[in-house]
């Protein structure tokens, strides 16, 4: 069996860009661009909570790191590179190679190369952490607290397809096969939107990645901008995969749903069509919402033009502490 420093050297040990000291030393070093700042984030991904026992490691490898890069994105922020944490319960090399190629393929998509990290093992279940390292000029980065009155709220790629997809897996929905492989990408191989972050960084005011629902990620940007906002359900761009679901499942999806990781901004009204233009170059969609407001809290209005009731809340891992 390899050792742990074999499992480094064969799956994690990959050659540093120019100027950085990557994998091998007690630290990493990487340079900042002059006039940037840091920006910076870490999830953990635990076996039983964030994913199955049975996910496709080189699909795990991928998620791993999109969700990390979806904070960059939503910062509007370059990634420089990451860290890679796993504690393991033990040392499965077609796992670990899968697991590496899906992490590898995505980080040098978006030129986020492995610069270290730590491996360890595990008493019972896989346990996951990322750092990610990106690079962006102050006085562009899109932070929650930068909504305006007036501001449109636009939100890209489609909605609930990912919720549908967790709660068929979970058992939480009637099984349906032809639903789940309609919907299971979208859970298992999120895309996370750098380069529509890039675009819009000194054009949007705010911006969030759908991490735990529309609802409450849009929220957190309303309270921090001391602002409020008003939604048409029926601008809402909802997953084709949704087509059939009943009334209910479909609010709850499109709007509470998480594992999204779109991202939400805002921006000035006549900027519209310069961010148009924008998403158009990254070959990213986005949809026009709904608008800022300056009475605080969100609604969400209903075909019939009424605020929609007890909109659903997102994900929370201590509901109710």
């Amino acid at each position: 069996m390899p050792s742990e420093f074999d499992v480094i050297a064969r799956y994690f040990t990959r050659p540093a860009p120019n100027g950085t000291l990557g994998v091998g030393d007690d630290c990493a070093l990487f340079p900042v661009p002059a006039g940037m700042q840091i920006a910076t984030s870490k999830d953990l991904l635990i076996e039983g909570r964030h994913f199955y026992p049975d996910v496709d490691p080189e699909a795990l490898g991928h998620k791993a790191l999109a969700v990390n890069l979806s904070d960059l994105a939503a910062m509007g922020a370059k990634p420089i590179g990451c860290l890679l944490g796993l504690a393991l319960p033990g040392v499965d090399e077609p796992w670990l190679a899968a697991f590496a190629r899906g992490f590898h393929a995505l980080a040098d998509t978006h030129g986020c190369a492995l610069i270290g990290g730590d491996t360890t093992r595990s008493s019972r279940d896989l346990t996951i952490s990322v750092t990610v390292f990106g690079a962006v000029a102050a006085q562009h980065a899109l932070r929650r607290d930068g909504a305006r009155v007036g501001d449109h709220v636009w939100v890209s790629g489609a909605l609930g397809a990912a919720d549908i997809a967790y709660r068929l897996l979970d058992g939480q929905l009637p099984a349906d096969e032809e639903r789940l492989a309609a919907t299971r990408r979208a859970l298992e191989w999120p895309m996370p939107r750098v380069e529509l972050g890039l675009a819009l960084a000194g054009l949007a005011h705010a911006a969030i990645d759908i991490s735990d629902g529309l609802v409450q990620d849009l929220g957190h940007v309303l309270s921090a901008s001391r602002v409020g906002a008003q939604l048409q359900f029926d601008a809402l761009p909802v997953a084709a995969a949704l087509q059939g679901l009943d009334h209910d499942t479909r609010i709850r999806a499109v709007l509470g749903g998480g594992d999204v990781y779109e991202l939400c901004f805002t921006a000035a009204a006549e900027n519209e069509d310069r961010i148009r233009q924008a998403a158009a170059n990254v070959g990213v969609p986005v949809t026009r919402i709904g608008h800022v407001t300056e009475a605080s809290g969100l609604q969400v209005l209903a075909s019939d033009g009424r605020p929609m009731a007890a909109l659903p809340r997102g994900f929370d891992h201590f509901p109710g502490s």
